[in-house]
This record gives C-alpha cells, sequence and structure tokens, in this order.
C-alpha cells in the first residue's frame, strides 16, 4: 500500500473532491523518507542559482526505497509534491530524486537529466537491485 490514508480523507475521497493539502500532508506522513528527500534537494535548490538540485545518496533500505518508488511512480502523488513544493520533479533509478525550478522544465539540464541516456550514464552495477 503506497499510502495509510486516515478514515476522514478516504471519507472525503468517497463523497467529493479532496483537499490538497490533506493530500499532501497524508502523503508527508505516509512516505517520510521520501518526503524528507524531496524536501532535502528542494531546500537545496533554494540556495543555488542553479536549474536543479539533486539527491545522489541511496536509501539506506529496502523500505525507504519503496517510499521513493511508490512517491514518485504515482502521478497523483509526485504532482501533489510538484504543486506543494513549487518544482519540477525528476527521477532516475531508485534514489536520484532531482528538483528543477518550473522555468527549467523545459530546459537542456532537464532533458539531459530524463534523457535515455542520463538514465544509461547513472546506472551502476552497487544499484542493480533497486
Amino acid at each position: 500500500m503506497s499510502l495509510t490514508v486516515p478514515p476522514t480523507l478516504l471519507h472525503a475521497a468517497e463523497t467529493g473532491e479532496v483537499d490538497e493539502e490533506a493530500f499532501v500532508a497524508c502523503v508527508r506522513d505516509s512516505l517520510p523518507y521520501a518526503w524528507e528527500t524531496v524536501s532535502r534537494v528542494v531546500d537545496d535548490l533554494a540556495t543555488t542559482d542553479a536549474d536543479f538540485t539533486d539527491n545522489v545518496v541511496p536509501p539506506p533500505g529496502d523500505a525507504e526505497r519503496g517510499q521513493l518508488l511508490r512517491a514518485l511512480a504515482s502521478d497523483a502523488i509526485r504532482a501533489g509534491l510538484e504543486r506543494h513544493f513549487g518544482v519540477r520533479l525528476a527521477f532516475q533509478n531508485c534514489h536520484r530524486v532531482a528538483a528543477f525550478r518550473p522555468s527549467a522544465a523545459d530546459s537542456e539540464a532537464y532533458r539531459r537529466f530524463t534523457s535515455s541516456r542520463g538514465q544509461l550514464l547513472n546506472q551502476s552495477p552497487t544499484l542493480r537491485n533497486c
């Protein structure tokens, strides 16, 4: 299961629209490692003029790796994080999360990061099972 959904939030989803802040809080509480990782790259982005910042440290274990995969593989969760943090997220392997400024979402840096070539160059035998 990707998220631990409080009964009140589930009821809201069953009866109509879901409050964006409540959804993001559910993501934060359900996937704390993913939240921490995304928060960190977003905070790093705020301290630089670069188009993006990224996380290159693999997760400490399978549970944390799973959180990143669930957060960034879900269109809804990823979009919620992007709206909340005001960034464009990109993802490679099991850990390399990048936060791009919205103005850089069509940049050469973004195209390079999300390209087939970028994915292949980011491979490593130590990450084979991620």
